[in-house]
C-alpha cells in the first residue's frame, strides 16, 4: 500500500479492510458527485471505510462515534496529539521486542491496561497500550469480560509492527476534520440531513449461538437492539439522508432465517462475501456472505 494512504491503525473483528473494493462500488452516486457533504459512522469500529471516504471523497465533516470508550480514547488522542502515542509506542515495542519473555511482557501490560480507568481525559499511555495490545494479542480481536476487563491472551507473534509511525501520522491528519463521541449511536444521528451519508456497522447478530467471543462492550447488543436500530434506520430514510448498513447474514447457518430481510423489507439488500471466522474449527473457515442494506439502488442498476 501506498505510504501515503492511511490504512486502520488496529486490526478489528469484522472490519471492512478486506471488503474495500467491493464497498466502493456499492456508495451511493450522491457521494462520488459531490451532493454530500457530510459523513457520519454511529458504530466506527477499525473505521476501514472512514479512512477510505475521506481519502477518496470530498467530505467537508464527518461524525464518528462508539460505544467502546477506549477505543475512542484512541481516535481522540490519534487526532489531539499523534506523537505523544508514537512516543509511548516505541518503548512498548522496544521493550517487547527485547524482552526475554513477551508473553509475560504481554500480560504486564494487559494488566495494566485493565487496571486504568478513563475519566474523560485523553490517556494517551492507555491509547498506546490499546494499540499495543491490538498488535500482539490472539487474531487481534477485542473482547472483554462482564466486568469490562480485556481478556484476550498473548498472539505469539515472530515480529509484529507494533508501532507504525507513519501510518499513525496519516491517520492523524485525516482525523482533524472528524468529530469523535463516546456513547450511544443514536446521539450522532442528530447530526444528520439530506446531504449526510451515514454507515452503520454495528456489532453483527450471531450467526451461531453463543458466538459471542467479540463483545467490544460489557453491555452487548441483541435482537431489540437490532430491532430498535432499523427503526431509526428508517427514521433516517424520511429525513432523506443516504443511508447504507452492514449485518451478518444468517443465511450461512439457517437458510430459513429471514430476520434481516424482514426487518429491512423495502430496502435494497445485497449480499457480499466476505472472509470470516464462524467456526472454532479451522476446517470449516472460510467466505460467508454478509448482508448491505442499502436506501438507494447501485448506480449499475439504473444505468441498465
Amino acid at each position: 500500500m501506498c505510504k501515503n494512504i492511511a490504512k486502520p491503525f488496529l486490526k478489528w473483528a469484522g472490519g471492512k479492510s478486506q471488503l474495500i473494493n467491493t464497498f466502493d462500488e456499492l456508495l451511493p452516486q450522491e457521494l462520488k458527485n459531490g451532493a454530500i457533504d457530510t459523513y457520519i459512522e454511529p458504530f466506527v469500529g477499525g473505521g476501514a471505510i472512514l479512512f477510505h471516504i475521506l481519502q477518496n471523497y470530498n467530505i467537508k465533516i464527518a461524525y464518528i462515534n462508539d460505544i467502546n470508550k477506549e477505543l475512542i480514547n484512541c481516535y481522540r488522542c490519534l487526532k489531539a496529539n499523534v506523537v505523544e502515542v508514537i512516543n509511548h509506542l516505541k518503548l512498548l515495542e522496544k521493550d517487547y521486542l527485547e524482552s526475554e519473555d513477551r508473553s509475560k511482557y504481554f500480560y504486564k501490560v494487559r494488566n495494566r491496561y485493565n487496571e486504568i480507568h478513563l475519566n474523560g481525559h485523553l490517556d494517551y499511555e492507555k491509547c498506546a497500550d490499546f494499540i499495543f495490545l491490538n498488535k500482539t494479542c490472539f487474531n487481534g480481536l477485542y473482547r472483554v469480560n462482564k466486568e469490562g476487563k480485556f481478556n484476550v491472551p498473548h498472539g505469539k507473534y515472530k515480529n509484529p509492527l507494533i508501532c507504525d509511525e507513519n501510518n499513525l501520522l496519516l491517520c492523524s491528519k485525516i482525523l482533524q476534520k472528524v468529530e469523535i463521541t463516546f456513547g450511544s449511536y443514536e446521539q450522532v444521528l442528530e447530526k444528520a440531513n439530506e446531504k449526510t451519508f451515514i454507515y452503520f456497522d454495528p456489532p453483527y447478530r450471531p450467526l451461531i449461538e453463543n458466538a459471542s467471543f467479540t463483545n467490544y462492550d460489557k453491555s452487548g447488543f441483541n435482537d431489540e437492539d437490532q430491532i430498535k436500530l432499523a427503526k431509526n434506520y428508517k427514521l433516517l430514510n424520511e429525513k432523506k439522508c443516504v443511508l447504507m448498513l452492514s449485518n451478518s447474514d444468517p443465511k450461512n447457518t439457517n437458510k430459513e432465517d429471514n430476520f434481516f430481510d424482514n426487518l429491512y423489507n423495502g430496502f435494497y439488500i445485497e449480499r457480499v462475501y466476505a472472509k470470516r471466522m464462524i467456526n472454532c474449527q479451522a476446517s470449516k473457515r472460510g467466505n460467508v456472505t454478509e448482508i448491505v442494506v442499502m436506501n438507494y439502488k447501485r448506480r449499475i442498476e439504473i444505468d441498465e
